[in-house]
């Protein structure tokens, strides 16, 4: 129970200064030169997660979901840190993410079974804007959020309220951000609560080609979240039902089509609490006001940090859930990848 207290005000410690602090303050200290453009090959260290559960380890089941296996990532490279979002291929194996301070990392997830083990050929790069210099470099930081469209990859950055778009495909890591059109209502949101999940509808569905973009304290009159449908046959503004004080912090498409968000919440008195609704995509439409079944709740009985990216997958006839958590560049917090079946799928 110590252990638990003494994690929960860690990570409260940490998100409170994050809050607080000017974005620039948060940025680690760089050299006049501008850190170079080309990946750099990184050593990840990982330490399993055996059990998802401290109070019974021999639980497997939580939710809708069954614990695959996760791993504790640490790495020597001074950049590596803050993973706000992540993408995981059709493989289960390669894999995308973004951190928040404009870093690009990519790998591929080791196995033994389903298990993930470990991270192979990491690399990581920073994110370039329209003129080659880095994202940072322009003060386009807060990058939270991410969603893939085959070789486009489209990414959010929280403090100033925009989204970009990266030939992904064709430069890799060198890619270069191409700001796109968005609502107007984005000028509104709060300087640290922009858009924080993005989530691409597959094309040849009914909403495919459109961009979810969801913000993470931007709310209607009602206090549910402002949502938007970017593109695709159908563009305009929807609402996501707030519900018991839980703020999105990303979101995914399912292979099936239905909408994934995952959410968090912290209290000095309650701890911080992981959660992941399901919105089924049908009724995802300009005007409506959405909810979705809660597949799971985590708390820190559980193996949890600060949860900020999902993505969704395919494997073994079964539907793969991928978190990780952001760190906030802290010692005192974890970067956490977890992966868990969804039953009855």
């Amino acid at each position: 129970m110590a252990t638990r207290n003494l994690r929960c005000a860690a990570i409260a410690l940490t998100a409170l200064l994050a809050v607080a602090l000017p974005a620039s303050a948060q940025l680690v200290s760089k050299k006049k030169d501008e850190p170079p453009a080309a990946p750099s090959a990184i050593e990840i260290r990982a330490e399993p997660i055996p059990a998802f559960d401290h109070r019974d380890p021999s639980r497997r089941r939580f939710g809708k979901l069954d614990f695959r296996g996760g791993l504790v990532l640490t790495s020597p490279f001074r950049e590596f840190g803050g993973i706000s979002s992540i993408n995981v291929a059709a493989d289960g194996m390669n894999f995308l993410a973004a951190s928040d301070r404009s870093w690009w990392l990519r790998g591929r997830i080791t196995y033994a079974g389903t298990r993930p083990t470990g991270i192979a050929g990491a690399e990581m790069a920073p994110m370039l804007g329209p003129d080659g210099r880095t994202l940072a470099s322009r003060r386009w930081y807060d990058t939270e959020a991410m969603a893939r469209d085959g070789g486009t990859v489209y990414v959010g950055i929280e403090r100033v309220h925009r989204i970009v778009r990266f030939d992904f495909g064709k430069d890799g890591l060198t890619a270069r951000a191409r700001p796109i059109e968005v609502p107007a209502a984005f000028r509104s949101f709060p300087n640290n609560g922009s858009v924080e999940a993005l989530a691409f509808v597959p094309r040849g569905t009914p909403l495919g080609g459109t961009l979810i973009a969801v913000a993470e304290r931007g709310r209607d009159r009602a206090g549910d979240h402002l949502a938007f449908l970017i593109g695709g046959p159908r563009p305009g503004a929807f609402t996501i039902k707030r519900r018991d004080d839980y703020d999105v912090s990303d979101a995914t498409i399912l292979p099936s089509g239905d909408l994934v968000i995952l959410e968090r919440k912290f209290g000095w008195t309650t701890g911080l609490y992981i959660r992941a609704r399901r919105i089924p995509i049908a009724e995802v439409r300009p005007g409506a006001l959405v909810d979705g079944a809660v597949l799971f709740e985590a708390d820190l009985g559980q193996q949890v940090d600060n949860m900020e990216g999902i993505s969704a997958h395919r494997s073994g006839g079964e539907t793969v859930l991928t978190m990780i958590s952001d760190n906030n560049f802290s010692p005192l917090q974890r970067t956490m990848l977890l992966q868990f079946s969804l039953a009855e799928e």
